[in-house]
Order: C-alpha cells, then sequence, then structure tokens
C-alpha cells in the first residue's frame, strides 16, 4: 500500500540524528508482514519508530492510514494512559525501533524539540481522528437521552467516534434487532470489533476506554481537587510538581467550558491561539509527570468532615479522603427560556463548539445566541463549515461583552451575520431543528430565520448544590472567599475555591490559572499551621 501523505503535519519524518537519539531508548527489532505492534483497545503498548517497510493504520478492519521509514506511530492516548485508539499493524516487512512508553516520557523531559515534535504529531493526530469519525461507534435514536448523554461525554473527553442514529440507519436497526437487543438496552457502544456495551454508564464507558477510575476510600490525599476545568487543573500541575499528594476529580471532562472552545486566541504563549481542548490534554500531560492522580468520571456529591479531616463522597458511593480541598468546579451553562427546547438538545441545540458539532453543521445555516467572548470564538470557528452564521446578541453593543479582536475578525467574516438586540423566542421543527423566531427587543419585530443547528452560549451559573451550603455564598450562588481567613480560603479551614465558581473571579483562563498556582501556595501555608 501507498503512503499517506503528510497534508497536516500530523506525520513528520524523522531525521538521521532524531532517530540515532532515539535509539539510546530502545531497540531494532525485524518485522514481518502481518505483524501486530499493538491493537485497538491496547492498554499497554510502546512507540514505534518505522525504520524499514511500511506499518498500516487500522480502525476495526479498515485501513486509514499507511506510513513508511522515518514515521513514529501512535496517537495522544499513548502519553495519556488511554486504550490504543487505533491499531497496527505490519504492511510490507522491515524493521522498526521499538521504545517502552516509560522511556518515551523520560526522553520526552530531557529533550524538548523532539517532544514537542511527538505531541504537536499527536494532537493533530486526535483532531484528525476526531474528524474521521475513527474509534467508537454509538448507536442511538436521536431522540434517547443516554445515546445524548454518551454523545456528549465522548465529545467532551475528545474520543474520537461515530455516531449512528436509528432514526435514519434503518439497516442498522434491523442488525441490532438480529442480534436480540431490545429497545430499551439501546444506546450500544461497539469498540474494537470485540466490545458491545448495551446502554452503558458514563463510568462504565470510562473504563472501556481506559481513563482512570476514581481513587479508593482508603487513600488519603494531601491535596483534593474537584473540577478539572483551567483552575483545577492548574492547581493539580502546581500542587503535585510541589510535592503534594494530589488527587483531581471531575464528573464528566477535563477542561471544563474552557475545554468546549474551539480556539483560545488570547491566551499567554499561544499566539496562533489554542484549542481548550488541547490546552487540557496539555495540562493532564503535564500534572500526571508530576504524579498528580486524575479521575474522571467522578461526580462530588457531598462534602464530609472526619477528625479534622475532609472527605468528598461521590456520586457512585465512594469517597476521596483529603487534609485539603480545592473546589473548582466552576459553572454550568444556562440553558434558553424557550419552549420545547429539550426536544432539540443534543440533536440541533449545543451547548459547545467542538469539532465534533462542527461535523454536524457542515454547509448549514447555524445560530449562535450569546455575546461574550464563547459565542465569538464559536462563530469564527463554525464559519469555516457552515454555509451562514447567525450571532443574535441581547444587547445593543457587542463591545460590552466580548473581545476586541474577536469582533474585528467576525466584521470581516463573509458568512457572519450580527444581530443586535434580538432574543430567540421560537424553535421550529418536528423531528430536527429547522429554524428559530427571533424578536427585536426594541421594535418588537419578530423573523424566520433557517437555522439547522443552535448554539448556546448566554452565561453560567456556579456549581455548588453538592455542597449543600456548608460555605457561604454571594447573592448569585458563588463561593464567598477570604474576609477573616486565608485568601480563596471559604468559611471552612483547608477549603478552597478557585476559578469560575469562586465569588469575584475574573472569567477568564488565565485569572483561573493564577487562582489555581495561589491556592497552592496557601494550601501549604494551611498544613504548617
Amino acid at each position: 500500500m501507498q503512503e499517506t501523505p503528510d497534508l497536516h503535519g500530523a506525520w513528520p519524518r524523522l531525521d538521521p540524528k532524531q532517530i540515532e537519539h532515539l535509539s539510546v531508548f530502545g531497540e531494532q527489532l525485524p518485522t514481518r508482514e502481518g505483524d501486530v505492534l499493538f491493537r485497538q483497545g491496547d492498554r499497554d503498548y510502546d512507540f514505534f519508530v518505522v525504520m524499514e517497510g511500511t506499518v498500516a493504520v487500522l480502525d476495526g478492519d479498515e485501513v486509514i492510514r499507511v506510513h513508511g521509514p522515518g514515521r513514529f506511530l501512535g496517537e495522544l492516548s499513548l502519553l495519556t494512559g488511554q486504550a490504543a485508539l487505533v491499531g497496527c499493524v505490519v504492511d510490507q516487512p522491515g524493521a522498526v525501533l521499538r521504545i517502552p512508553v516509560d522511556r518515551l516520557r523520560q526522553m520526552v523531559a530531557r529533550d524538548v524539540v523532539l517532544g514537542d515534535l511527538i505531541l504537536r504529531a499527536y494532537f493533530i493526530r486526535r483532531s484528525l481522528l476526531i474528524e474521521l469519525g475513527a474509534g467508537l461507534r454509538i448507536i442511538g435514536s436521536r431522540f434517547s437521552p443516554d445515546t445524548r448523554r454518551l454523545r456528549d461525554f465522548a465529545a467532551r473527553n475528545r474520543l474520537p467516534h461515530r455516531w449512528i442514529d436509528l432514526e435514519e440507519d434503518t439497516e442498522a436497526e434491523k442488525a441490532l434487532e438480529r442480534l436480540g437487543i431490545r429497545p430499551e438496552e439501546t444506546p450500544i457502544v461497539i469498540w474494537g470489533g470485540e466490545h458491545m456495551l448495551r446502554n452503558p454508564g458514563n463510568a462504565e464507558l470510562a473504563r472501556l476506554i481506559g481513563l482512570p477510575a476514581p481513587t479508593p476510600d482508603g487513600d488519603v490525599a494531601e491535596l483534593l481537587i474537584v473540577g478539572a476545568g483551567p483552575a483545577g487543573l492548574a492547581t493539580a500541575v502546581y500542587g503535585a510538581s510541589e510535592g503534594l499528594g494530589t488527587v483531581i476529580l471531575d464528573a464528566i471532562a477535563t477542561g471544563g467550558q474552557a475545554g468546549t472552545s474551539s480556539r483560545i486566541e488570547n491566551y499567554l504563549g499561544f499566539p496562533s491561539g489554542i484549542s481548550g481542548g488541547e490546552l487540557a490534554e496539555r495540562a493532564v500531560i503535564q500534572a500526571e509527570k508530576f504524579g498528580a492522580r486524575l479521575r474522571v468520571p467522578a461526580e462530588a456529591a457531598a462534602l464530609e468532615v472526619h477528625d479534622g479531616r475532609y472527605a468528598v463522597r461521590l456520586a457512585d458511593g465512594g469517597r476521596v479522603r483529603a487534609r485539603t480541598v480545592v473546589v473548582a468546579t466552576g459553572a454550568r451553562y444556562r440553558r434558553l427560556d424557550v419552549p420545547r427546547l429539550d426536544r432539540f438538545e443534543a440533536n440541533g441545540v449545543y451547548y459547545a463548539a467542538t469539532e465534533v458539532e462542527a461535523q454536524l453543521c457542515a454547509r448549514q445555516p447555524i445560530a449562535i445566541v450569546g455575546g461574550g467572548n464563547s459565542a465569538g470564538q464559536a462563530a469564527l470557528f463554525l464559519a469555516r463549515r457552515a454555509d451562514r452564521v447567525r450571532l443574535f446578541v441581547r444587547s445593543d453593543d457587542l463591545g460590552t461583552s466580548m473581545s476586541r479582536y474577536l469582533i474585528d475578525r467576525i466584521e470581516h467574516s463573509p458568512n457572519i451575520e450580527v444581530r443586535l438586540s434580538t432574543e430567540v423566542r421560537e424553535l421550529i421543527g418536528e423531528y430536527v431543528l429547522e429554524a428559530v423566531v427571533v424578536e427585536n427587543r426594541r421594535t418588537g419585530d419578530r423573523h424566520v430565520h433557517d437555522a439547522r443547528s443552535l448554539f448556546i452560549f448566554i452565561g453560567a451559573d456556579p456549581c455548588v448544590s453538592w455542597l449543600a451550603g456548608q460555605v457561604g455564598l454571594d447573592d448569585k450562588g458563588f463561593i464567598r472567599t477570604g474576609g477573616d481567613r486565608l485568601p480563596l480560603e471559604t468559611d471552612l479551614p483547608g477549603v478552597f475555591a478557585v476559578g469560575d465558581v469562586r465569588s469575584g473571579s475574573i472569567k477568564r483562563v488565565a485569572s483561573a490559572v493564577g487562582d489555581g498556582a495561589m491556592a497552592v501556595r496557601l494550601v501549604h501555608e494551611r498544613l504548617r499551621g
């Protein structure tokens, strides 16, 4: 088979000096046609460089890439500890350089240039696999809440997957009937051609693909972080790097609201911008390098006090104990107050604009509600795929809530139309979203606009219900900190709040990261006291 051309920078060819440097960490092995280097779903596999011959990359039984001498194999799951999302089989015999993954991590830490080359390629490969729809198969009806839940979990965790809608694919429905699968057992998740789960919970799916499980009850962490958005991840990186036994939990995925941003262009150190998902994945790799333990999904249900120490009770009944707790649960996107919204959620109505959602609205008219940076970033990202983007903003001036650089780019985008002083009043469609009815707040005029997808970015409410009134809140429900205690500390000594969930915080990624760094210094101070 012919080698796949590198059109995206995802498959760079290593030069002889780089291969010589890598050879110190591994061994060269001969290969024969049909040799399996690793299979889709493998938990423990190595890093390979093709020395001679070619290697085919498989999604199930389908060849999706072919690589020749000088190219290295694998993708992001090799570094994050997840199961392999694709398999690799020798096509033409030759030789490979095999490096154990632990030694690869050592090399990446020592050689910044080569490490960045591999990491960048792995991030691009993950994005391409998502765009291709490789990996998991989720088979279920668009009207099923569990189908929506699994699709959201996969998208938030940047897991490549393909959704097969039983409302459209009659052959898939017949195949399930032949297998004796009842409608109430759907959605079905198929993985690697060997595993089939019937309406799995998020935790069951996480175990299948190798996401880390919750910490056993017996462990006592010095620092427990609840929430893995930018603030929580920053706390984990700084805490673990300074020697604290650190555990970080999140109910759904790493990245928080920032993780759903298609591109953040005003974050320090990334002049060309970075997606929220990539920023989160980089932070996870960094935190785990220093020894932080990440647990996803692990939903906090209550905060308890036992003998002067804290325990977070999880929704599954487990507990994680700690000497100090940092609350970084952030905020949850608000829903639009219009009739029939729930009918179209995850089937035309979305609260994130990632590659997964972009695929669903290709060459279609879409609508976005919101006037902040999240709405602006989504409009610019989706405009690359959509036929037309209409941005409906409640205020009279976009500049009151959106950064100037985003406004400038939106104004110069030919397929983005901004409607100020406008609110969505109705959703039109029987089984799928077809159009929205909007109203001008000043004149009262109403208009109908075609829209196959509606994206909602209208602010967020703090995620504090699990604390059950144990800490003080302001009049908007955000956690109060400071006062007669340490900065960022709540009413409970040793319990801190950082990021969007904290009262008075600046709702920016950089501010959240700063909160995380500051919290670690305060944790040290509290532990010494």
